[in-house]
């Protein structure tokens, strides 16, 4: 880091901490986060002006600004619920409707079918990952017998395998009046 930048972090981060955690509630973030992004803003494509107010003025607009992506950003995004209950559907926890009962028992023996069929080792390892006992990484190393090391690989390829195997049984969706 040149000097420039340096005498930056020393005379703006003060700011910046104060600045950032005024702005980031209104945002919807984290202040730290806020403040990354300025940090980066500033590594990409800094104050170009030597005077002090100028630089603090620079600084004070880069936080308004990202903290307005990050609101922007939040308006956008929509959490996926791949259910797709309606808005005034009942949580999960709270009992549902029977409907969604029976697409989750569905699905969860579809789920169990696949894991099933898995070659190898995998099925055991899934069954672990899948237990309700929340079992961790040395528990599950020590009850299949294969060092905890090697669990992330084997996870990791057992998972593809059953990706490969789920996605193969999906259907296609259905073209939505485009017929040809």
């Amino acid at each position: 880091m040149d000097l420039l930048k340096a005498d930056l972090f020393e005379k703006l981060g003060p700011l910046l901490s104060a600045e950032a955690a005024a702005e980031a509630p209104g945002a919807g973030v984290e202040a730290a986060d806020l403040e990354q992004a300025v940090w980066v803003r500033l590594l990409e494509s800094g104050p170009r002006d030597p005077d002090p107010t100028g630089r603090a003025r620079w600084l004070r607009r880069a936080v308004r600004a990202e903290a307005r992506l990050a609101r922007r950003r939040a308006r956008r995004e929509i959490p996926y619920d791949y259910r797709h209950r309606s808005a005034g559907a009942a949580p999960a926890d709270a009992g549902g409707a029977p409907e969604d009962d029976l697409l989750n028992g569905e699905e969860t023996r579809a789920l169990r079918s696949a894991v099933a069929r898995l070659p190898g080792r995998c099925p055991e390892l899934m069954k672990a990952l899948l237990s309700p006992r929340d079992l961790t990484y040395r528990e599950i190393a020590g009850e299949l017998g294969i060092s905890q090391g090697s669990l992330g690989p084997v996870r990791s390829r057992c998972l593809g395998c059953l990706r490969r195997m789920l996605a193969a049984e999906v259907a296609a969706p259905g073209l939505r009046g485009k017929e040809r």
